[in-house]
């Protein structure tokens, strides 16, 4: 006689049996879908990052090329302001694929989302500010040289923060999120020794602005009397 037998009836014992492999099969048909579905967004983070890395890669170069050194720039804005002269800028912004994987972002590792978002809202700035100077340009040169600085400023933070989304994606697809989260803290640091390794110098040339200061206010104070 089976161990079981004087327990359980035959026909519950194959019932129990028969449950047993079921949830068996359960346990295994999710974890394989769990393992699937984990593949699946892997992959879909994959070809996420490398498409707005192409995007953003491309149109920083082509930034790159236009921003012009202080000299052209501000020759630019003094020609500007006269009133003969309209600069010739984008009139679409660059953020296609951006705005084809919006829906789908927030898959992304947590520490990529940031700079990537910041920089399609700078780049989305930089062209509602290029339509209103397009727009004055005619009828209000003051205003549009004004503009225009704040364009080519606008231009080199987009730049600079397009060429952080580049480095944050570039060390995401080679090492995934704990690369990104090393490379960040690698440079806070970095920014941390060189603000300790300025601060002496620029308190030096604070006090030194505060006693000049001081000293030309008791010259006027004795020239009063």
């Amino acid at each position: 006689m089976a161990p079981l037998d004087a327990h359980l009836s035959p026909q519950l014992q194959q019932a129990v049996v028969t449950g047993l492999f079921v949830a068996i099969g359960w346990i295994v048909v999710a974890a394989q879908t769990r393992r699937r579905d984990a593949a699946l967004r892997r992959a879909r983070e994959t070809d996420l990052q490398r498409a707005l890395l192409a995007e953003i890669r491309a149109h920083v170069f082509a930034l790159e090329q236009q921003t012009p050194t202080p000299e052209d720039a501000a020759l630019l804005i003094a020609r500007m302001a006269t009133g003969d002269f309209v600069p010739t800028l984008p009139q679409h912004a660059n953020d296609r694929i951006f705005g084809a994987v919006i829906a789908d972002i927030h898959i992304l590792p947590a520490p990529i989302i940031d700079p990537i978002v910041l920089y399609y809202r700078l780049l989305s700035i930089m062209g509602a500010l290029a339509t209103d100077l397009r727009r004055i340009a005619r009828n209000d040169p003051p205003r549009a040289a004004q503009m225009m600085a704040d364009y080519l400023s606008l231009m080199e933070e987009t730049r600079d923060t397009g060429i952080q989304a580049i480095r944050v994606l570039t060390e995401s697809l080679q090492g995934g999120a704990e690369a990104v989260n090393r490379m960040l803290d690698a440079d806070e640091t970095a920014s941390a020794a060189q603000m300790a390794q300025r601060l002496p110098a620029e308190l030096a040339q604070m006090r030194d602005r505060l006693a000049a200061r001081d000293v030309s206010s008791r010259s006027s104070d004795r020239r009063d009397r």
